[in-house]
C-alpha cells in the first residue's frame, strides 16, 4: 500500500463526501420489462409509459389520486378482535399482523376517508393488497360498515376500491361472515338513495368478489384487472373445458356485461367525478 491509497484517497473522500445513491430510482415494468425512472412512474400514477401496464397501487395512493388536490380526511376504524381463533400455522396470526402493520403502516387491509371528488362530497374505502394479500377479515368488514355509515351520515356517495385475494383464512368462519356484513353495508348506502360505486383493481378474487365487490350501482375496472372467484385452473378442472383467452380479465367481463366500464387510471378520477354528478343531480337543489 502506498501513501496515495493510505492517505491521499481517504482524505479526498472525506473532503468531497460520498453520496449514497438510492436503489429505488428505477422500476422495471413487470409486463414489458422496460426500466422507468421513479418520478416518471409517479407522474403516470404507476402506469407504464411504454406498454400501458397498470401496476398495483397502495390504498394511500388510491385516496390521494381520487380526492381533489389529494386532500382528504381519514377516519379511525373500529378495532377488531386481533386473533379470535388463536390461529397458528408456520407463524402465529398475531405475528403476521404485526409484520404487515410494520410494513404498511396500516392497522389492517382497508383505509376509509372522506373529502371531495370533482367538488362533490364522497366517502372512499380503499383496500390494501400489500396487507396480507388484501384478505378480508373482521377488520375489513368493520371498515366497510363504518364507511357506509359515514356516507349515509354525510349524504355522500360511497366509492370502494377492491384489491384482495379473498377471505382471511386465519379467522376461519368469522372471515366468511364478513361477506354478508359487507353486503349489508352496501345496502345501507343504496337504501339511503346514494350511489355505491365499485372500482375493481388487480386482483379482486375470492369472497370479496362474491360479496360487496359485485354489488355496485356502477362497476368500473382498471385495464387487465384479474376479477374472479375461483382460480382459472380450478374452474377448468371442474367444468373440464378449456377457458377462453382473457377469461377473468376486465375486458372479457366488460364484453360479457359483468362490469359497466373499463377505465384507464389516468381517466379514473374524472370519470368518478362525472358519475357522481350524474347520479346525484336530482338530489341537489336547483340553482
Amino acid at each position: 500500500m502506498s501513501w496515495l491509497t493510505e492517505f491521499v484517497r481517504p482524505k479526498i473522500r472525506t473532503l468531497l463526501g460520498r453520496k449514497e445513491v438510492p436503489d429505488n430510482l428505477w422500476h422495471q415494468c413487470p409486463s414489458c420489462q422496460q426500466m422507468i425512472f421513479h418520478r416518471e412512474l409517479e407522474a403516470a400514477k404507476k402506469v407504464c409509459p411504454h406498454c400501458g401496464h397498470h401496476m398495483r397501487a397502495t390504498a394511500q395512493e388510491r385516496l390521494a389520486w381520487t380526492f381533489d388536490d389529494g386532500q382528504f380526511t381519514r377516519i379511525d376504524l373500529p378495532k377488531a378482535v386481533p386473533d379470535p381463533l388463536k390461529f397458528r400455522d408456520q407463524k402465529r396470526y398475531t405475528d403476521r399482523l404485526k409484520e404487515a402493520r410494520d410494513k404498511t403502516k396500516q392497522d389492517d387491509a382497508i383505509l376509509v376517508a372522506h373529502g371531495t371528488v370533482g367538488g362533490n362530497k364522497a366517502v372512499v374505502a380503499a383496500m390494501s393488497f400489500e396487507f396480507m394479500g388484501g384478505s378480508m377479515g373482521s377488520a375489513v368488514g368493520e371498515g366497510l360498515v363504518a364507511a357506509a355509515r359515514l356516507a349515509v351520515l354525510q349524504h355522500a356517495p360511497m366509492i370502494v376500491y377492491t384489491a384482495s385475494g379473498g377471505a382471511r383464512m386465519q379467522e376461519g368462519a368469522i372471515s366468511l361472515m364478513q361477506m354478508p356484513r359487507s353486503t349489508i353495508a352496501s345496502m345501507m348506502v343504496k337504501e339511503a338513495g346514494l350511489p355505491y360505486i365499485v372500482v375493481l383493481t388487480d386482483p379482486t378474487t375470492g369472497g370479496v368478489t362474491a360479496s360487496f365487490a359485485m354489488l355496485g350501482d356502477i362497476q368500473i375496472a382498471e385495464p387487465n384487472t384479474l376479477i374472479g372467484f375461483a382460480g382459472a385452473r380450478v374452474i377448468e378442472q371442474t367444468v373440464r373445458e378449456k377457458l377462453p383467452p382473457g377469461f377473468q380479465r376486465a375486458e372479457y367481463l366488460h364484453e360479457h356485461g359483468i362490469i359497466d366500464m373499463v377505465v384507464k387510471r389516468g381517466d379514473l378520477t374524472a370519470t368518478l367525478a362525472r358519475l357522481i354528478e350524474f347520479t346525484t343531480a336530482n338530489q341537489r337543489p336547483a340553482a
